[in-house]
């Protein structure tokens, strides 16, 4: 057979995202050698799909049959390979694709890995609180919470909770605006005087956070986009990707380094 020839890298690329099936049979023979019955259980194309998709794959060299089976060989397994690290990032862009507004996260700093198992939760009209919600979940599992942004948006309509995960014994630490901790303050003197003397939070102070919010879990890392105009929380998107996890610690510390302690009491008036 021929060797098939193609003008560009990106002719044969438009070959395989022609159709899922290609895809599929090309990533299953890079894992282990099929017969043409089992390539059509697998993605359910008819025999000549499937026998005319060999045929291409041969004749590029992708892959050969060994008796009744057929194998991806090493140039095969490499287009596979890089096929599917491709997907995966394409997936991981359309998680973070419509929310990416409410993220104003500088580009160089920002792992765009966050999306490749990131749970994105998105306030909706008829649900605003939906971001909040999530974030509640996860608070409740973690035993150990930090936050560094404006988190009066996050953490006023569940404060009462918020404050009682504290108490009870939640190591917590939040660096805020210090215009933030003196709203707190203000709004909910007793709350905030039971919780601060609760000696299980400690409240640092920096004049410039960042415009998003990163809440650090146990396990997982949490940020919180906000509608600029309202300060509204728009999005929460966490995930317990390791870069996503080295990034947010980074960040957090290089924040701490720079904050102050809260003061008792006259700084915030």
């Amino acid at each position: 057979m021929l060797p098939h020839t193609t003008d560009t890298a990106l002719d044969d690329i438009e070959f395989l995202a022609r159709s899922p099936h290609r895809v599929t049979v090309l990533e299953s023979l890079a894992e282990q050698p099929q017969s043409r019955a089992a390539l059509r259980s697998e993605t359910g194309a008819s025999a000549s799909t499937v026998g005319r998709l060999l045929r291409e794959f041969e004749a590029r060299h992708w892959i050969v049959r060994e008796g009744n089976e057929y194998v991806a060989t090493q140039l095969g397994s490499f287009v596979a390979a890089g096929l599917g690290e491709l997907i995966e990032r394409i997936e991981t862009e359309r998680t973070l694709r419509e929310v990416w507004e409410w993220l104003p996260i500088e580009a160089s700093e920002f792992p765009i890995e966050i999306g490749a198992d990131a749970v994105v939760t998105v306030a909706e009209t008829s649900d605003p609180y939906r971001p909040i919600n999530r974030f509640v979940e996860l608070l409740r599992e973690t035993s150990e919470f930090r936050f560094l942004g404006f988190d009066l948006a996050l953490l006023d309509p569940c404060r009462e909770e918020f404050c009682q995960r504290i108490i009870d014994g939640m190591q917590t630490e939040i660096i805020d605006p210090p215009h933030v901790a003196a709203a707190v303050r203000r709004m909910y003197p007793d709350l905030s005087t039971e919780t601060l003397e609760s000696d299980n939070i400690t409240v640092l102070l920096h004049e410039e956070v960042p415009p998003y919010g990163i809440s650090l879990f146990d396990h997982r890392v949490g940020i919180s986009g906000y509608n600029q105009d309202s300060g509204t929380v728009k999005v929460f998107v966490d995930t317990e990707t390791p870069a996503a996890r080295r990034w947010a610690e980074d960040t957090y510390q290089r924040f701490r380094r720079e904050a102050r302690p809260l003061a008792a009491g006259p700084e915030l008036e």
